[in-house]
């Protein structure tokens, strides 16, 4: 690793600045130069060994699936995530992004099985051996995309600690986990109802179910009365299931079917006979009260059938096609095509007795696209509920996680998602943990031919326990793999080295240091499948919280408030969004995967109304600098391109107010000669203006509540904040005024302006680094040798922190009136319609001292920024108004001002006449709200007193116009 203390900085001053900001050559050298210097490895503040003595700050970094590439989601929380960093290293804290990738074993089974489908070859043709080494194959060569996009976003994780999740090391955590759950009583193997993919054959989490709405059918299928008294009619979605049911079930308080709960009906194309049964689940509003009841098939039924106690008949395959169970019309039907026949059956046989059109919930495997079936299969389970054995703590896991939120040790933000999280742990059934696949985490858990399982960290252990328990028979391994959500919740504790010595425990730094860490960053999407894991594991793992906040941000969906996928065609790349990309090969990206093709054509015109150019390069931190500006604290972020063209703006702004700084700066005095200090007392050295004064106040206000941003989670705010402070009042303002003060100032006021110009610039671009790392870094590097400001680099500079002392309250009141009457000259310039080029004179008549002393020492400012030949200021007002005669008048505060030239009276008078009505009318306004008696009864005493000085100020300014009104004539 390079030594960071005798790495040269980059050259500084203007004429190795460019012209112009052009993002991709500065991103292709920072990125890879920070990673070279190590900035980014725990602990980093000057030497990469952990600082004593400073405070600890750890991300972990929600591992994407190794199959991914970066989107737009994946972008905006690691934009959060690297901002708050960054941020904390540049406090000085020991701060430790840790990054890694999930091996996803559904998706990244799916990719290497259609690789091998390529080659008209199965996994099942390679065996399981062969097959898990050509998915290493493939992670080794194409298992980067996603880190390599993540530099590309300037993410400053260190990626020394990067890791994988089927890692030797956190590998042997998770199956040490596994085998203690499993000797507390906590992991077990029983038959239940899963989320079943028949194409993938294996178990799938509920995260990788989408069910959307689609058309479907309501049948109406009538059931006879086993004693031949009448019939029943069912209404069902899924007619094919009801060769499965085991009963048909009305509300308890339907006086329509009260008569018939206990009968028995006869099924229909079976024969068999079942009971009516009562259950509150029933909604007697949904077709017609009465449902069928196949607790093998349903989720909802699965749990009638467990409190009636019902009888579970299993009528598919794994490969959903009619097993056994059925009559024998209908076995090996696939479930669609049984479905038809079934239908047809009931209409034959006089059982249909309509059909309705409906819109359904349909629930489809994200992954293939698949129907999924509920369907009964052993499998292993982590049991949430119960207390494992000799567990001290008298709590089950899922009662550590509730208590961990509920004392505060992790806290949610916003605070509102604790309800959520709350509600579903309080309701949270057991976790089904092992999937029927070959890529991951084989289960630890060995069988013998009577049916015995051993569970054990090896196979050497299993058969020394086998051997114990008498059992002397051969050992088959369970094939499953567990889920991949089980590896990723162990995250925060696996990546420390908990568990890798075989004895579940971990004494090392990073332990100590980083676990808990200090803030997990997330979607709201996964905060049961891994928030709340994480929590659970955890807690009950370690007895510490995985980490002390958890910041829930909104998902980011299109310009129009959709979501984001590919089947949508409506995906941005945020790497297209740095590089830029040309029309055609977007339209390709889009119309690629589409799951419905006939939407081409609307994408394709989407797409050419939004992007009709395609989309231009904006760069990484113009891109961070959006995403940024949209973390409220929303549900969702509605994301435009067009504000990646905004603060692209913003960094061509700060570009350029660098090279005017530098122009003026380098190579000049800039005071910056500490031994000058008894000189600048002494009011000889420096001398600074009440604008000088203003816009360090403001700095120091601005860095408060950028640091109030970072601590509330607010990145919104913060950028908000840099944004306002750079465009608006320094270059907007302060840029221009410093070049007048430059101009015409003594060399002492010179001198201070310079100051204040680059040591504001150098703070700025530190205040900014988290969010816009490269081009802070670039301009930094130029401007902190002028400013005096030693160090390698910007991003393990010292963060800005605010001065309250610095903050000069009558500098910020003088500038304002200065602004105020700047903007009254511009408004009169556009209400005459005068060209910006003409100079026009400016008469002025102060009403106080005060006012006097604010003109006379801001004539060469005012006169620059309003475009004024001069300020005449005049001592008496009858003087002023003899010289004024009917040109047009503003009054500003204690002033009172025109600008001079001949004017047409009558557009004057009408100008003054609206004027005075708009001022009667606000007036009578206000008045009516204070002879309001409700109105004054209930209101603040502030807002009384604030409607008082509207009247006030009102009346003085109308004043004022009438008088001015009657001098034209």
């Amino acid at each position: 690793m390079t030594d960071t203390a005798t790495t040269p900085p980059a050259q500084p001053g203007l004429q190795s600045l460019s012209k112009s900001f052009e993002p991709a050559a500065l991103e292709a050298h920072w990125g890879p130069e920070w990673e070279k210097r190590g900035y980014g490895v725990a602990g980093y503040r000057g030497t990469q060994a952990p600082k004593e003595g400073q405070p600890s700050f750890a991300i972990q970094l929600p591992p994407p699936n190794v199959t991914g590439t970066l989107h737009m989601g994946h972008a905006f929380n690691q934009t959060i995530m690297d901002s708050l960093t960054r941020y904390h290293r540049m406090l000085g804290a020991n701060t430790a992004w840790i990054p890694g990738t999930d091996h996803a074993g559904i998706a990244t089974q799916i990719v290497v099985e259609r690789q091998l489908q390529d080659q008209k070859l199965s996994r099942h043709d390679l065996g399981r051996e062969a097959f898990v080494k050509k998915v290493w194959e493939w992670k080794e060569k194409s298992g980067n995309t996603i880190t390599t996009q993540m530099r590309r976003m300037g993410d400053s994780v260190d990626w020394s600690r990067e890791y994988f999740t089927m890692d030797e090391k956190l590998s042997k955590t998770v199956t040490e986990t596994f085998v203690q759950l499993y000797e507390q009583g906590l992991i077990y193997r029983g038959k239940r109802l899963v989320n079943w993919d028949p194409i993938l054959q294996s178990a799938v989490s509920d995260l990788e179910v989408e069910s959307e709405e689609e058309d479907g059918s309501l049948w109406h299928i009538r059931y006879p009365l086993a004693d031949g008294s009448g019939d029943i009619t069912v209404a069902t979605t899924r007619p094919e299931t009801m060769l499965g049911d085991v009963a048909v079930m009305v509300h308890p308080e339907d006086e329509r079917y009260t008569a018939l709960i206990g009968k028995q009906v006869t099924l229909p194309l079976c024969g068999r006979t079942i009971p009516v049964i009562a259950d509150d689940y029933v909604d007697k509003a949904f077709g017609t009260g009465v449902v069928k009841v196949t607790p093998a098939h349903d989720q909802n039924d699965y749990a009638v059938g467990q409190r009636h106690k019902l009888p579970m008949i299993c009528v598919l395959t794994l490969d959903a096609k009619i097993n056994d169970n059925a009559p024998a019309a209908y076995q090996g039907l696939d479930r669609f095509v049984a479905r038809k026949k079934v239908v047809a059956d009931l209409e034959a046989g006089g059982f249909l007795v309509e059909v309705k059109k409906h819109k359904l919930m349909v629930p489809r495997c994200a992954r293939t696209g698949q129907v999924i079936e509920p369907m009964l299969t052993d499998q292993w389970f982590v049991a949430m509920n119960q207390v494992g054995k000799g567990d001290a703590t008298g709590k089950s896991i899922a009662q550590k996680a509730i208590d961990a939120v509920q004392s505060g040790e992790v806290r949610f933000v916003p605070e509102n998602w604790i309800n959520t999280y709350n509600q579903w742990m309080n309701n949270i059934t057991d976790w089904c943990i092992s999937r029927q696949l070959w890529w991951g985490h084989q289960i630890p858990a060995w069988y013998g031919e009577d049916g015995s399982i051993f569970v054990a960290r090896d196979a050497d252990s299993a058969r020394a326990a086998a051997q114990k328990a008498g059992y002397t028979g051969e050992l088959r391994r369970d094939e499953d793999v567990l889920d991949t959500w089980y590896s990723s919740a162990l995250v925060p504790f696996s990546t420390m080295g908990w568990g890798n010595d075989g004895a579940g425990t971990a004494t090392t730094d990073d332990y100590n240091l980083y676990l808990p860490s200090s803030v997990l960053v997330t979607g709201y999407d996964i905060i049961f499948f891994w928030v709340a894991r994480m929590i659970m594991m955890t807690t009950h793992f370690t007895g510490r919280v995985p980490f002390r906040h958890v910041y829930i941000h909104g998902l980011v969906r299109d310009a129009q408030g959709k979501k984001m996928s590919k089947s949508e065609g409506n995906v941005l790349d945020p790497v297209d969004l740095i590089d830029g990309i040309e029309l055609a090969p977007l339209l390709a990206k889009r119309s690629e995967g589409l799951r419905k093709p006939e939407t081409a054509p609307q994408v394709r015109k989407n797409t050419e109304k939004e992007f009709p150019q395609g989309i231009p390069a904006f760069g990484a931190d113009a891109l961070r600098f959006t995403f940024a500006s949209l973390a409220s604290l929303g549900r969702s972020i509605n994301f435009d391109s067009k504000r990646c063209e905004g603060y692209r703006n913003f960094c061509n702004k700060l570009w350029n107010a660098t090279r005017f700084v530098l122009m003026n700066c380098e190579g000049n005095d800039c005071g910056l000669d500490e031994h000058a200090a008894a000189a600048c007392d002494a009011g000889g050295y420096l001398e600074f203006s009440a604008s000088d004064r203003w816009i360090v106040s403001l700095l120091q206000k601005a860095e408060a509540e950028v640091a109030q941003g970072f601590s509330d989670y607010r990145l919104d705010n913060v950028a908000n904040t840099i944004y306002d402070f750079v465009w608006n009042e320094f270059c907007d303002w302060y840029l221009e005024i410093a070049k007048v003060q430059i101009q015409t100032g003594t060399a002492a006021q010179q001198r201070a302006t310079r100051r204040t110009l680059i040591r504001t610039l150098e703070t700025v671009l530190r205040l900014a680094h988290p969010i816009t790392p490269f081009i802070t870094e670039e301009l930094w590097q130029k401007v902190a040798p002028v400013a005096d400001r030693a160090g390698p680099s910007v991003s393990v500079a010292a963060y800005p922190m605010s001065q309250p002392e610095r903050i000069d309250e009558a500098a910020i009141a003088h500038v304002a009136k200065l602004k105020q009457l700047v903007d009254a000259c511009r408004n009169l310039r556009g209400e005459m319609n005068v060209s910006p080029a003409q100079r026009l004179p400016l008469f002025v008549v102060a009403q106080s001292a005060e006012e006097a002393i604010l003109l006379k020492s801001s004539a060469p400012v005012l006169q620059a920024l309003a475009k004024l030949s001069e300020v005449k200021l005049f001592d008496s007002e009858a003087a002023w108004q003899a010289a004024a005669q009917s040109a047009p008048v503003a009054v500003v505060g204690d002033a009172r001002i025109c600008l001079y030239m001949e004017v047409d009276v009558a557009a004057e008078k009408a100008r003054l006449g609206k004027e005075v009505l708009r001022l009667e009318d606000q007036i009578a306004k206000a008045n009516a709200k204070l002879g309001n008696e409700a109105f004054v009864a209930k209101a603040p005493a502030a807002v009384l007193e604030q409607e008082r000085k509207r009247v006030a100020d009102f009346s003085d300014t109308l004043t004022k116009m009438r008088e001015q009104l009657a001098r034209l004539v």
